[in-house]
């Protein structure tokens, strides 16, 4: 654990000195646009939320629930997600970028000194899991943040291409399914993840592996972005507002397409899975194709049988299913996590080349709304009932 807590820190660490290579150290600098933060003020946020379950032993996210006070006589005004609007986060006298690399190191030293004293039990360990979960998450969003706002990322991961997808169905008997976690499993799992229940899920067909470029192109060549027919109500009105054509980052080459990773330019593999598609994208190509999105049952399934040709940790993956609680939830600690977002956002499951091992689980659910294609994320299909 100190070991994860630490690396997690390091990889943060090393992506906020990308944006502040770019000058976007400075909130001033970043452009104010939804999808991201600050990367300043992330930062702050992400030792802030260690500092908060952790050292100041908080029994919740509620801003009376901590027990003990911040190292920073601000830190709750400036850094509290819950509580620090969004549109906000850009005109706040955060402290300078050494002050909050400094707060950073002094929440993690301390964090590791009170880890060496803790029993090794899932209780005494909850909130350290719950702050490397987070942390891991941020990291994540930093990454992708450096593909939106057009920056360089670190050369192993700038080049870390995920592999090529594609493959032949497999045909999934079906059955009763464990859906989620049991009330009984070591170490951690978020609230929407509890507890188990049972799922019949009925004979599927799903494909091997994600879509691939080569097969999206097949889409955008027939038309796929031109036919109403092929996209829902809402899937429509988001691409009128888009004005798209093709996936976010894709252009036009020649007779072909390339595309742009971290600010630069790169040919187009069409073996790789298409990335960066909304969950509009994904539906409207599964109706051009005859085919339909897995439910989050049928894809927890098919990870867990294990499948020698069931391949997923490539990208994000979009469900057909809503984010939705399951029987008898109830928030844990960190309470704003799921419960604000059911019913407006769509599950997606797997991990993405960009997720660390230790976080990469089958039944995480990842959660995000239908229109977000700033997130690595692909699709794959299934047949048609």
């Amino acid at each position: 654990m100190a070991e994860a807590l630490q690396d997690a820190r390091h990889y943060t660490l090393a992506l906020f000195d990308c944006f502040a290579a770019a000058g976007m150290d400075v909130p001033r600098n970043v452009p104010q646009i939804r999808i991201v933060n600050p990367p300043l003020w992330e930062l702050g946020h992400t030792a802030w939320f260690a500092e908060w379950f952790i050292l100041r032993e908080a029994l919740s996210s509620h801003p009376a629930d901590a027990q003990f006070a911040s190292l920073l006589t601000k830190g709750d005004d400036w850094f509290d997600s819950a509580n620090v609007p969004h549109r906000s986060r850009w005109t706040l006298d955060l402290p300078s970028t050494g002050g909050v690399k400094t707060y950073c190191h002094e929440v993690l030293d301390r964090v590791l000194d009170k880890l060496s004293r803790e029993p090794n039990t899932d209780e005494a360990l909850y909130a350290y899991r719950l702050a490397l979960a987070h942390e891991d998450m941020h990291g994540e969003a930093y990454l992708y943040t450096l593909q939106t706002l057009g920056l360089q990322a670190p050369a192993h991961l700038a080049h870390g291409e995920p592999a090529p997808a594609g493959g032949a169905g497999i045909r999934f008997p079906g059955g009763t399914l464990q859906l989620g976690c049991a009330a009984d499993t070591a170490g951690f799992v978020f609230d929407n993840e509890k507890f188990a229940h049972p799922v019949y899920v009925a004979p599927f067909n799903m494909d091997a592996g994600l879509v691939t470029n080569a097969q999206y192109m097949d889409f955008i060549a027939d038309g796929g972005y031109d036919n109403r027919q092929f996209w829902s109500t809402g899937g429509a009105a988001w691409l009128m507002r888009q004005e798209r054509s093709a996936p976010r980052y894709w252009e036009r080459e020649g007779g072909g397409w390339r595309t742009v990773r971290f600010g630069r330019a790169a040919t187009l593999n069409p073996d790789e899975p298409v990335r960066h598609v909304s969950l509009y994208e994904a539906q409207a190509y599964c109706a051009w194709a005859g085919r339909r999105l897995p439910t989050e049952a049928e894809w927890e399934y098919a990870a867990l049988h294990g499948h020698p040709a069931f391949r997923w940790g490539q990208l994000w993956e979009w469900t057909a299913s809503p984010f939705e609680p399951y029987p008898g939830f109830s928030a844990d600690r960190y309470r704003e996590y799921s419960e604000p977002w059911f019913a407006t956002h769509q599950v997606l499951r797997g991990a993405s080349f960009a997720t660390p091992s230790r976080f990469g689980a089958a039944k995480f659910r990842n959660f995000f709304m239908p229109e977000r294609d700033d997130i690595f994320c692909g699709f794959r299909t299934c047949g048609r009932d």
